[in-house]
């Protein structure tokens, strides 16, 4: 049995080798490097002896409509993430949208709520006309919302549609 060699007097098997070794390599930094790495967190800078207490659709509207960017100007969602004990554990903007109608993407919504460790959720969206009255958009995704939280074991509390007028609680209007 003989070995053949290449012109460096290496023998072609030992170069095959590293050749597919190097393919394998070079294939493994190409995958690598075509896959990002997600990284998702959750911080807050307030002690938990100083968070609010939402107990009612009245506290949530009081602590949600000050700080509300553009409430008469375009249509924005969030949710306020609540512990057990419904301390607010934050609120998160879920999307922006015009002057008649926000894109609300439900697993944005849960996204929030698993990576702060929320119990329950309070939806929250502003009507820029000033109209507090619950649309069948409105009606529809709160349902939406209150069916995924089922399956996840995150209660959905309420939705509340605020505007500069004052704030209309669905759970408090029956349409939950």
């Amino acid at each position: 049995m003989s070995i053949r060699q290449n012109l460096t007097g290496v023998p072609d098997a030992i170069i095959k080798n590293r050749r597919a070794a190097e393919k394998n390599s070079m294939e493994l930094n190409l995958f690598n490097q075509q896959i990002a790495e997600v990284k998702c967190s959750y911080s807050h800078s307030i002690k938990a002896r100083n968070r609010a207490k939402v107990t009612s659709s009245d506290e949530a509207a009081k602590l949600v409509i000050p700080i509300w960017e553009d409430i008469d100007y375009r249509e924005t969602f969030a949710v306020l993430l609540l512990s057990r004990s419904n301390t607010v554990l934050g609120l998160s903007k879920i999307g922006t949208g015009g002057i008649s109608g926000v894109s609300v993407d439900v697993k944005l919504i849960f996204q929030a709520a698993l990576l702060s460790c929320s119990s329950s959720i309070i939806a929250v969206h502003n009507h820029p006309s000033g109209n507090l009255t619950a649309s069948d958009a409105d009606i529809k995704i709160t349902n939406k919302i209150k069916s995924a939280g089922v399956l996840l074991d995150i209660s959905l509390l309420d939705h509340i549609i605020i505007s500069s007028n004052g704030y209309l609680s669905m759970a408090d209007e029956g349409f939950m």
